[in-house]
């Protein structure tokens, strides 16, 4: 496989080269100074609180990686650029949003869903199906990326924020040919809790889209309480006009942080999917590496794959040491196997909705049979790849998941 596509367009590979002439002379523009991104976001906003700042030093951790790891194109600087000021500002505009509307603030939270576990294992079409039930609301990319105003129930199908936020989607499949083949994306898909949280700037979704392995190995260290206050705060935004029963949410890396959520989600419902961690990473490594290219010229699949299995396997450790020291594990938890999702996912749901004493209405289970009826699985076309590609093998990898694999039966 080839890091970036063949079929990446030629303005594109000019625009890179063109940085790469810059940089050579000791030009890197535009600038990811902290300082400089803050002032962008004030500027283009007309505002200046920022809420609780406890973000500023994952900012500025992600911007030292940025500028020394990730190894960005031109492209990937503007876009990486692009991307901060954008979150700043979501920043900007939910702070000052709460001071105009203090009912906001007032509202709460109850009984949420997370969808955790490795990429690949069945996360997504879990994650689509639940959100299919008429009880329950997953945030959407498009209210996600753009939620100022808050959506309302009524024109939350025809929102023009859809359309807007569809043209830059696809971008990515522009700048990453192949993409979409890998992980479907559209404004009006559920979204992960990665982009809701990267507004706090502790986030797996800079880890995902660029190559920061020192940023991502500071992450798992860092006391989340804080981030999932933001997180809490955000839903509260979303559904300020728009309410159902149940939030339904979604992203791997939770995995990592189960007790900064049942901290901040006391009654939380937690659905963890599993499979063998050798039959994801390679799909995982070649998903990184065809996002990462969208960024960067100099990719090493070798290199990334390394980082995903260290950084993926750490997870998986986390995870299960959290989990354990929870008193109440067994009912705030259900396991799903891959295998079983594939199967005949509806019994699945139907298990888990009685495990939780959810009720599993009619109307919900024929949306989520219409819904499966309507995803073709290779609908963006196939996704092929081995370990060998990734320098990844069962011998010399396995080892990193024993403790899991033992656990889960693999």
């Amino acid at each position: 496989m080839r890091y970036p596509s063949a079929q990446q367009p030629l303005a594109i590979k000019l625009i890179n080269r063109l940085g790469r002439g810059l940089r050579a002379i000791g030009i890197a523009v535009p600038s990811l100074s902290p300082q400089s991104l803050l002032s962008k976001a004030k500027n283009q906003t007309g505002l200046n609180d920022f809420g609780d700042e406890s973000f500023l030093p994952a900012l500025n951790r992600l911007c030292q990686s940025l500028d020394r790891e990730a190894k960005l194109s031109q492209i990937g600087r503007i876009a990486a650029q692009g991307m901060l000021i954008d979150n700043l500002k979501i920043r900007l505009q939910l702070t000052d949003y709460r001071k105009q509307r203090p009912e906001v603030a007032q509202k709460n939270i109850q009984r949420p869903l997370f969808v955790l576990g490795l990429p690949r294992t069945g996360t997504t079409i879990l994650y689509e199906l639940l959100a299919q039930d008429p009880a329950h609301r997953s945030p959407v990319s498009w209210e996600v990326s753009q939620p100022m105003p808050p959506a309302h129930q009524d024109t939350f199908s025809s929102d023009p924020r859809i359309a807007e936020v569809e043209k830059v989607l696809q971008k990515t499949e522009i700048l990453a040919p192949g993409f979409k083949a890998i992980h479907e994306i559209g404004s009006q898909l559920p979204q992960e809790c990665v982009a809701i949280l990267a507004s706090h700037f502790i986030s797996d979704q800079y880890g995902a889209t660029f190559f920061i392995p020192q940023y991502r190995e500071w992450t798992s260290h860092q006391d989340m309480a804080k981030a999932y206050a933001w997180h809490y705060q955000f839903l509260q935004h979303l559904q300020v006009d728009y309410s159902k029963q149940r939030w339904v949410l979604k992203t791997p890396p939770h995995l990592a942080y189960l007790d900064a959520i049942v901290k901040q989600y006391p009654d939380a419902a937690i659905i963890q999917t599993h499979r063998d961690p050798m039959d994801v990473m390679g799909s995982i490594s070649s998903l990184s590496c065809t996002l990462h290219s969208a960024f960067s010229d100099d990719i090493d699949p070798m290199e990334i794959a390394a980082n995903e299995v260290t950084f993926f396997s750490g997870m998986l450790k986390a995870g299960m040491a959290q989990r354990d020291a929870m008193p109440d594990k067994d009912s705030r938890f259900f396991d799903v196997q891959f295998s079983d999702i594939i199967t005949d996912p509806i019994a699945i749901i139907d298990n888990l909705y009685q495990h939780f004493g959810f009720d599993f209405s009619t109307e919900a289970r024929q949306a989520m049979q219409h819904y499966l009826d309507h995803r073709p699985r290779d609908k963006h076309g196939t996704h092929q790849y081995t370990l060998e590609d990734f320098g990844l093998s069962r011998k010399a990898h396995n080892p990193l998941f024993q403790e899991y694999n033992q656990r889960y039966g693999f």
